[in-house]
This record gives structure tokens, C-alpha cells and sequence, in this order.
């Protein structure tokens, strides 16, 4: 690292903290030279390889435009896109690669998008596994509600839903 003042190529840390929810490192250094200190911060970088071959740097900014277009009309807040694209983040990274497909990725959105709005999951797994007929609707939704515990309140459960006791009034 060469100091910005003299351009000296040694420092010394003086402190180390996280930063960024622990993405990242601040670094407090002092330059053996002239003695002036300054702050860099070091993360590790995450590329992407797009199917045409092309590397770019990950972006949850992207995850987020990706996600947000499925979830248009839906109850899902900034926040909540937000959350998703850290998720997604942090399981791209637990894979410890430099560099990731950009078809992991998309496969590392799908889980938690399930979670926030099965909507949108249908809509971006129907883009992003290119659905080509009503059957594969019928599919990733026959495979939603095998996976849903079934709720009686809105399934009509007769024992708890049915008439009253004549009397009970």
C-alpha cells in the first residue's frame, strides 16, 4: 500500500476493525517515511461470470433490480430487498470462490425469495428456469404446496370451522 501523501511503498497497521457487517476490513496505517497515518479498507472481491463469458464484480445493487421487477405489485418493502440480496451475498461468498456463475447466483436467490413472497418466486423462476408451458407452472406450483404445512384455518377444517351448538348462544 503506497502512502497517499509521500507514495512511500511501507506502512505500518497501527489498528484493525471491521467494517460492513464484517465484509470488510478499515485498517488504520502510518507510513514508515513521513509518519502521516490514513485509512484503507480491504475487502475481498466476488466476480461474476456471465454466461456470454464476460467477469464483472458482484453487485447486490443487481440482485436487487433483478428481484425487485418480480416483486412489482407484491407486499415486499426496500428492506426486505435488501435482506435478500445480503442473504444471497453471504451464501455466494460461504461457496469461497473468487468467482461464481451467474447461474449460482440466480439459484442462490431463489431459497430466499421463496421465503419472502412465493409470487415473486414463481414470476423470477419463470424467467430464470425459462418456463416454457403452463405444465411447468403447474410443476414449480404443485411443488410450492407440497412443501407448505397446510394450514386449517384456511384449508376449512370442519372441527374447528363448523356450526354452532344449538344452544350455545
Amino acid at each position: 500500500m503506497h502512502c497517499p501523501f509521500c507514495r512511500n511503498a511501507d506502512s505500518r497497521v497501527i489498528d484493525s476493525r471491521t467494517a460492513d457487517d464484517g465484509s470488510a476490513i478499515r485498517r488504520r496505517r502510518e507510513c514508515t517515511a513521513c509518519h502521516r497515518r490514513f485509512t484503507t479498507v480491504e475487502t475481498s472481491s466476488l466476480s461474476v461470470v456471465k454466461r456470454s463469458g464476460v467477469v464483472e464484480p458482484f453487485s447486490r445493487q443487481k440482485v436487487v433490480a433483478g428481484v425487485r421487477k418480480a416483486c412489482q405489485g407484491r407486499p415486499v418493502s426496500d428492506d426486505d430487498l435488501a435482506l435478500l440480496a445480503q442473504q444471497v451475498e453471504e451464501t455466494v461468498r460461504a461457496a469461497g470462490a473468487a468467482q461464481i456463475n451467474a447461474h449460482d447466483v440466480g439459484l442462490a436467490i431463489l431459497g430466499p425469495l421463496r421465503e419472502l413472497d412465493e409470487v415473486a418466486y414463481l414470476r423470477f423462476a419463470s424467467v430464470y428456469s425459462a418456463f416454457t408451458s403452463l405444465e411447468d407452472f403447474e410443476a414449480a406450483i404443485a411443488a410450492l404446496r407440497a412443501e407448505r404445512p397446510i394450514d386449517p384455518v384456511t384449508e376449512g377444517d370442519s372441527a374447528t370451522v363448523g356450526p354452532s351448538e344449538p344452544g350455545s348462544h
